[in-house]
C-alpha cells in the first residue's frame, strides 16, 4: 500500500497535458417517433441522455480511462428539436482539476429538407475518471489553452466549479 502511495505523484506529474482538440467529439442522430412527446418534440430526457453521451466521449478522450459523471451544473433548452430532425451534439473538455474535468457541450438541430440549423441546448457536465484496475477516481492530464476562448472557457469552468462546492457544503451544513 505506502509503494503505490509513493508511485501516485511520481505517476501524475509524468502526465502529459493534452490540447483542448484532442477531446472534441462530434455524435448525430435522426429523432424518430419513439423519442418524441405527443407534439412530436424530442424528449428533454432523451435529449439530456445524448448530452451525458457526448459528454463522456470527451471527457474518456481527454482522459483515456473510464468516465463517471459526477454532476449536471446546467443544462439550457434553448429551442424544441422536432421529429425528423437532425440533432448533433458537440463536445469538448472545458477544464481539469485534479481527477474531475468538466465538459460542455452544445447541442444543434437541422431541418434536413431546409437545411436550417439551430442551436437547441447547451449544458455543462463533470465527470471523473477512473482507474480501470482500481476502480478509484485518478488524476487527469492538464489541459493546453491555445485560443481566448478555450481560455475564458477554462476560467468560466472554474466559477461553476466553486459555485457547485459552495452549494454542496452549504447543503451538508443545513443537514447538521
Amino acid at each position: 500500500m505506502s509503494k503505490q502511495r509513493k508511485l501516485g505523484p511520481r505517476k501524475e506529474s509524468a502526465l502529459k497535458a493534452k490540447p483542448i482538440s484532442a477531446s472534441r467529439s462530434e455524435m448525430a442522430e435522426v429523432v424518430l417517433p419513439a423519442m418524441t412527446n405527443p407534439l412530436g418534440k424530442l424528449l428533454g430526457g432523451h435529449v439530456m441522455h445524448l448530452v451525458d453521451i457526448a459528454a463522456a466521449m470527451a471527457a474518456s478522450r481527454h482522459s483515456n480511462s473510464y468516465v463517471v459523471t459526477a454532476s449536471v451544473d446546467y443544462i439550457d433548452f434553448r429551442n424544441p428539436i422536432n421529429i425528423g430532425e437532425i440533432v448533433t451534439l458537440k463536445s469538448q473538455v472545458n477544464r481539469v482539476f485534479h481527477t474531475s474535468m468538466e465538459v460542455g457541450v452544445k447541442v444543434f438541430s437541422e431541418n434536413a429538407l431546409s437545411g436550417e440549423r439551430k442551436h437547441t441546448t447547451t449544458a455543462y457536465v463533470t465527470f471523473v475518471a477512473i482507474d480501470a484496475i482500481t476502480k478509484e477516481p485518478k488524476p487527469v492530464a492538464p489541459l493546453i489553452l491555445k485560443t481566448a476562448d478555450e481560455k475564458r472557457r477554462w476560467s468560466e469552468a472554474g466559477a461553476r466549479r466553486k459555485a457547485r462546492l459552495a452549494l454542496r457544503y452549504k447543503k451538508r451544513r443545513e443537514k447538521d
